[in-house]
């Protein structure tokens, strides 16, 4: 087994690192995976880059090159439902592009019966078993989550919202969620909020993206460990 791990920034691949034991640096179209074990489970994890064309093409990269059997895509979102709080967490139910019209991915390839990727339903139940075994005084919330080429602000929020009722908003999980899809690979996304309708702008985004990032590799981290005393 072994677990591909898209963080989109820097910021967010940084806390991975400390927790990869005697990791070895690949370079391949100008993005550096780094591949080793975490709680003796063979990973690579990257930094993608933003938007979703960086992020499909380390995702293709990550299950062609290195044979990854699970995607997991962790970092940082903005909050879309009022009910989401900064740093608490987002993993993915159904995720979905709020900038694609809504037929393309129906009518075309891939043929999707609606316009949601599905994220993994054991590894859903894995993180939900897992999540019960972390203490945080943040909240955890499972649903959708959306993805297009733009920070968010007040102006684009309520067509969104309008539109999808999405928990969280980002620019790569629907298009790692694509590429897993079509590739028959299994997927989750775990996304820590950084600002809010509330709280927003990228000011906010700048200054809780670090905290986000380690909260979100918290939570990752959990979810590993669950999985790996769950294929004991």
């Amino acid at each position: 087994m072994k677990i591909g791990i898209v963080c989109a920034t820097d910021d967010e691949l940084s806390p991975f690192l400390a927790m990869i034991d005697n990791y070895n640096i690949t370079k391949k179209a100008m993005l550096k995976f780094y591949e080793g074990e975490i709680y003796g489970m063979q990973v690579v994890t990257l930094f993608s880059g933003v938007c979703k064309v960086n992020a499909a093409i380390a995702t293709q990269i990550l299950i062609d090159h290195f044979n990854v059997n699970i995607v997991i895509n962790a970092g940082t979102a903005g909050g879309m439902n009022p009910k989401l709080k900064i740093f608490d967490t987002v993993i993915s139910t159904e995720v979905c592009y709020h900038d694609v019209a809504q037929d393309t991915l129906t009518e075309f390839h891939p043929w999707l019966k609606t316009v949601f990727f599905k994220a993994d339903q054991d590894l859903i139940k894995i993180s939900k078993r897992a999540v019960k075994n972390i203490e945080s005084r943040n909240k955890v919330f499972w649903g959708r989550i959306v993805t297009g080429e733009a920070f968010i602000t007040d102006m684009g929020r309520k067509k969104i919202n309008d539109e999808f009722a999405p928990l969280a908003v980002d620019m790569e999980t629907a298009s790692i969620a694509h590429v897993c899809y079509v590739n028959k690979i299994p997927f989750l996304s775990i996304r820590c909020i950084t600002d809010t309708a509330e709280h927003k702008g990228v000011e906010n985004f700048e200054k809780n993206c670090v905290k986000s990032s380690i909260i979100a590799k918290n939570m990752t981290l959990a979810i590993l460990k669950e999985y790996r005393n769950q294929h004991k």
